[in-house]
């Protein structure tokens, strides 16, 4: 019977992963040799070739991704079994690593972490690590992150044999408008009612895509008059009467007051960007996992497509309404 080897599997599954053997070496903190090596003799105990030149580079042959396909039900399974027989020896205690992008820390990490304490029960300690979107999964992929949050438009496909990814929040995207606007009190308002309006972008990439994908699903291509990756700095400029900007519910409901601003929800065609948390497959069954997933999930349950969450949808902030602010990298 074939001898499997974890170790020189997950090598090969982290080259199938970064691409190249010197990405691959300072992921694992090897040097590249030393995978060359390791994969070779992979390749020996199974008796086929794992990998080809490319030019410069290598490839992966059929042989090597078959293997893979059957290993990720073995790190999917030694993940359930680290999961159990942790949870065997410390229940619901341990540490949670918890990497999050910028908005969801304040509005949901701490808010669940917050909850963990106050219910009174021995459980896990968490630690936050701030990161991009679609850097948490890398982290989550290198284990360096027991528990991503993301958005969904940046998560793997469900097919992704790595992760197990579930729903945690749809996030409505309400729009900043200038006090004193022409549209700041009326009645059902939609997004294709702001169609010709000057509009401040995020710089960062993702709330880019995500507002001009909103605006594209409202029959628009909305026109950026400005770029700016802070809340502080998008708002300053909606205030000064410069355009204006989606903001997501999760990222105002943190922040405090700002005059000049009108926050209202949008009607009919109310966009919004959809929240997930992921683990690797097979530890969502480890109960202080477990357990931090289901404090994201009462921490998420405020925000949502409720009642109307600035009073009557006309009061700037800092006069009774929602509170909004500075900071955080738009995400």
């Amino acid at each position: 019977m074939t001898e499997w080897d974890v170790k020189k599997l997950r090598i090969l599954r982290t080259l199938r992963d970064r691409g190249t053997v010197t990405a691959t070496a300072d992921a694992l903190l090897m040097t590249p040799s030393a995978v060359s090596q390791q994969l070779s003799n992979l390749a020996k105990q199974l008796g086929v070739p794992l990998l080809e030149a490319q030019g410069r580079r290598v490839r992966l042959t059929d042989a090597a991704h078959l293997v893979l396909r059957h290993a990720e039900a073995v790190f999917a399974r030694l993940e359930r079994a680290d999961a159990e027989l942790t949870g065997y020896l410390r229940g619901e205690a341990g540490e949670v690593r918890v990497a999050a992008f910028a908005t969801a820390v304040p509005a949901l990490v701490v808010p669940a972490v917050q909850r963990l304490r106050a219910d009174g029960r021995p459980g896990p300690e968490v630690r936050v690590r701030e990161a991009e979107a679609a850097q948490a999964f890398e982290l989550l992929a290198a284990a360096e992150a027991d528990l991503a949050l993301s958005l969904a438009a940046h998560a793997p496909t469900a097919r992704d044999p790595r992760f197990s990814v579930l729903p945690l929040l749809a996030d409505p995207l309400d729009v900043a408008l200038p006090a004193g606007h022409r549209l700041a009190d009326a009645p059902g308002l939609r997004l294709a009612d702001l169609s010709a309006e000057p509009w401040i972008f995020g710089g960062s990439e993702p709330w880019s895509e995500i507002t001009v994908s909103a605006c594209r699903a409202a029959g628009f291509v909305p026109e950026q008059a400005h770029s700016a990756s802070g809340w502080t700095a998008i708002l300053a400029m909606v205030a000064a009467g410069l355009g204006i900007a989606l903001v997501p519910r999760m990222a105002s409901a943190e922040r405090h007051g700002r005059d000049g601003v009108v926050m209202r929800v949008l009607d009919a065609d109310r966009p919004r960007r959809h929240v997930v948390a992921a683990v690797r497959r097979g530890s969502e069954d480890a109960p202080a996992v477990s357990r931090v997933l289901a404090a994201l999930r009462e921490a998420a349950e405020p925000y949502g497509d409720g009642a109307e969450p600035y009073g009557d949808g006309a009061e700037p902030y800092g006069d009774g309404a929602e509170p909004y602010g500075d900071g955080a990298t738009v995400q």
